[in-house]
């Protein structure tokens, strides 16, 4: 089983409109809710490519029912711990006259002093049936630094495989417990590691915490680091319609496909398609 954390819950409000007049009243009749966040886009995905994934976060008041009502109609595996605070809406504004795609994104609330215990409980009792675990994004406040990096020492030691899209000290605090991908994209990378990836940086980064990075960038090159080899990926230009979730959707493509055996090379590229499928769609985090 896959297993997806993520920490920062969210219902998706998405709106397309023909056009957007600044300062004015936009009205569409073309809007849509979906249950969203990093960790549950992963999850679906994996999903519709017929993986068996379960997702683990946290969740509280007034939405709470509606977050597992929309899971529940995807299709999706969730549990949860109670966090005694609201879950956040995020909004995505599809302009068709430009192409343009826009996120407004709430902050979470604090989550109660004891979701983290409740949390962790849940996972120690998931860790068992998991092949792959997949930490996403980044963490409501409330939580600890050392979260994530527990989730990761504690699957490393059971050899269940560990792909981490974070960033910061999240990223820095898990990579001493050797983590298989970390996959931040590159403004998060130069932001966690205060510098722009060099060539011999990222292959000595590799080296030193035996992992593979890999670098996305929205529509230019994907950047790999891997068994001190450095590589770049094209990724082929695609009509979209909205890019929210293709990170996740490529995390997901690329996690069930070393699943299965492949080599990292064909892995990547997997990824790229279903982020390739997930732009060309309205929904996020989608591969149909």
């Amino acid at each position: 089983m896959f297993l997806t954390v993520c920490l920062n819950p969210t219902i998706q409000k998405t709106l397309r409109f023909p056009s957007i007049i600044s300062g004015a009243v936009n009205r569409t009749a073309f809007h849509r809710l979906d249950v969203s966040g990093k960790g549950i886009n992963v999850t679906r995905v994996l999903t519709q490519l017929e993986k068996k994934a379960a997702h683990l976060t946290q969740l509280g008041g007034d939405m709470k029912p509606l977050f597992l009502s929309l899971c529940e109609k995807d299709k999706l595996s969730v549990h949860w711990a109670e966090s005694g605070s609201q879950i956040r809406f995020c909004y995505t504004i599809l302009n068709e006259h430009d192409n343009s795609v826009t996120e407004l994104v709430e902050e979470s609330e604090p989550v109660a002093s004891e979701t983290e215990m409740r949390l962790l409980e849940k996972f120690d009792a998931l860790l068992a049936d998991v092949k792959c675990l997949i930490i996403s994004g980044t963490k409501a406040a409330g939580f600890s630094g050392m979260i994530f990096p527990g989730m990761t020492e504690k699957a490393k030691e059971k050899g269940i495989r560990v792909i981490l899209d974070i960033k910061g000290n999240d990223l820095m605090e898990c990579l001493k417990y050797e983590p298989d991908v970390i996959k931040p994209n590159l403004e998060e990378f130069t932001a966690t590691f205060k510098t722009e990836p060099e060539k011999e940086m990222l292959i000595e980064i590799s080296r030193k915490y035996k992992c593979r990075i890999i670098l996305t960038n929205g529509s230019k090159n994907i950047i790999t680091a891997a068994e001190n080899k450095y590589f770049e990926t094209a990724v082929p230009a695609v009509k979209a319609v909205n890019t929210t979730g293709c990170g996740d959707a490529f995390t997901a493509g690329l996690a069930a496909a070393l699943e299965n055996g492949v080599d990292f090379n064909t892995a990547i590229n997997e990824g790229i398609r279903c982020g390739a499928l997930n732009a060309g769609l309205e929904k996020p985090g989608v591969i149909y």
